[in-house]
């Protein structure tokens, strides 16, 4: 899409500041693999939240809206990861700094207009690959005949 998801974030970054996250929806039986907002508004392309829940399951997440790893973020979440406090997982998480500056910062998600592929799976990561390939003039075609090899 142009402009890219970044673009869109800084263009809603100018309009509401503080901290902005691109989110999109997930399928409920999903939450478990990603950051989730708790909205308090939506007003269809931003959304501003009241709460971040790092990898909740499906039966108590506050939403389907998952963070998807694109950010503009203040300091002061910085200054909340400098402490190296651990959360879920016993790993100090992103997601706990971000939810830490809710009450100072104003938090948003962004629904970009795009595509994104989850490469934190193996098939997604094969398929963000067989995407750009085959979007190549000098791959697709030969991509297209190799893969009638394995269909």
């Amino acid at each position: 899409a142009e402009p890219g998801c970044l673009a869109q974030m800084v263009a809603a970054y100018e309009e509401v500041g503080g901290n902005i996250v691109a989110v999109e929806d997930v399928p409920r039986d999903q939450t478990d693999r990603y950051g989730i907002l708790d909205v308090a508004e939506d007003s269809g392309r931003l959304v501003r939240a009241k709460g971040l829940v790092e990898k909740p399951d499906p039966a108590v997440a506050p939403s389907t809206l998952s963070i998807i790893g694109r950010y503009i973020l203040q300091p002061e979440v910085f200054e909340h990861l400098a402490k190296h406090e651990k959360g879920a997982g016993g790993e100090i998480q992103l997601t706990d700094a971000m939810a830490k500056t809710l009450d100072t910062v104003p938090f948003h998600g962004l629904r970009f207009e795009g595509r994104r592929f989850d490469c934190g799976s193996k098939a997604g990561f094969i398929e963000a690959n067989v995407a750009f390939a085959m979007a190549r003039p000098d791959l697709a075609e030969q991509l297209r005949e190799a893969l009638k090899t394995y269909l």
